[in-house]
């Protein structure tokens, strides 16, 4: 689940290189200057985020959300004019999870970094090739980089979890996001109301508007190689294990994408790779769930765990001092 947002950029100032400017950027305030967003609640304990979006294995879905995320054309535009995953595709994926963690188990810093992406993204835009600028805030894909979160949960959970989620877990993730969609200032407008619009409003950006940008098509190929950035004595030690491990990552993206996804990119998928794809998902959960903590958990949400265990003892120490 650690898929929410792969953010748009990584900071890199927008080069104003472009014509048309066709998409503002939503400010997430109404014209009269009053916030849309009910205040956002920092997670802890107790819920499912908490439990399921710090671990190493819920980031196996992330490289089809950020692949969905691409074939906006919007987001698309940006990432391919601004982002840093050509040149440093290690860093940027190690900041882009440790936001995401940061937002779950970062307590009252989650909000501040809600914050954060934000104002670092309000000057970003860019142009595509046919000359329209695109904003990385404006509503529609700001929203749909955060929502592909909900739809990679629900993935993972499908392949990578002991059971799939039954209704009730998916109504709470939900939630979740939906909170987690405040603390990232997403306009209270663009969140589709239940999880069943949810659907409606995912299979419609599928169908209606996401297309087969270059950028999706790029990540994918890059899966196998070194990445940049490695020393040139160590690429030849490495690159077994890039195409190795690279091809396994490809395949569980290509199986995780939606099928309307999988169309419009040209990528096949047969029935005996759905099978490869549900056995090498039962062998990843399983051996996910026999590592220990401090090896099944990112490094914040691991001490953050164990910062809330120890604030519980001492909250019950406190409460059962004697008076």
């Amino acid at each position: 689940m650690a898929t929410e947002q792969m953010a748009m950029t990584d900071g890199k100032s927008a080069a104003d290189t472009g014509t048309a400017d066709t998409v503002t950027a939503d400010t997430g305030t109404e014209p009269g200057g009053t916030a849309r967003h009910p205040e956002p609640v920092p997670f802890g304990p107790g819920s499912i985020l908490w439990e399921e979006i710090g671990l190493y294995a819920s980031a196996i879905a992330g490289n089809s959300a950020f692949i969905l995320q691409t074939m906006h054309p919007a987001i698309g535009t940006v990432v391919d004019r601004l982002s840093s995953f050509r040149t440093d595709p290690l860093g940027r994926a190690a900041r882009s999870f440790a936001s995401v963690q940061t937002w779950v188990y970062g307590g009252p810093a989650a909000i501040e970094e809600g914050r954060r992406l934000r104002e670092m993204h309000k000057p970003l835009s860019a142009v595509d090739e046919d000359g329209t600028r695109h904003h990385a805030l404006s509503a529609e894909p700001w929203a749909w980089v955060h929502l592909t979160g909900f739809y990679a949960a629900v993935t993972a959970a499908r392949y990578f979890a002991p059971a799939p989620m039954t209704p009730a877990e998916e109504r709470q993730v939900y939630e979740e996001f939906l909170n987690l969609g405040r603390i990232l200032r997403v306009p209270e407008r663009m969140f589709p109301e239940t999880v069943a619009d949810f659907w409606v409003y995912f299979d419609d950006m599928v169908d209606g508007t996401l297309v087969p940008h270059k950028v999706a098509r790029e990540v994918l190929d890059r899966m196998d190689r070194v990445p940049p950035g490695v020393p040139a004595a160590a690429r030849p030690l490495l690159a077994p294990l890039s195409m190795t491990g690279g091809r396994l990552a490809r395949f569980i993206a290509v199986g995780t994408l939606p099928p309307g996804a999988r169309e419009k990119l040209g990528l096949s998928w047969s029935g005996a790779d759905e099978r490869r794809l549900r056995a090498v998902g039962a062998v990843i959960g399983r051996g996910t769930r026999r590592l220990p903590e401090r090896l099944r958990y990112m490094p914040i949400a691991y001490h953050a765990r164990q910062a809330a265990r120890a604030q519980e003892r001492l909250e019950r120490a406190l409460a059962e001092r004697p008076l």
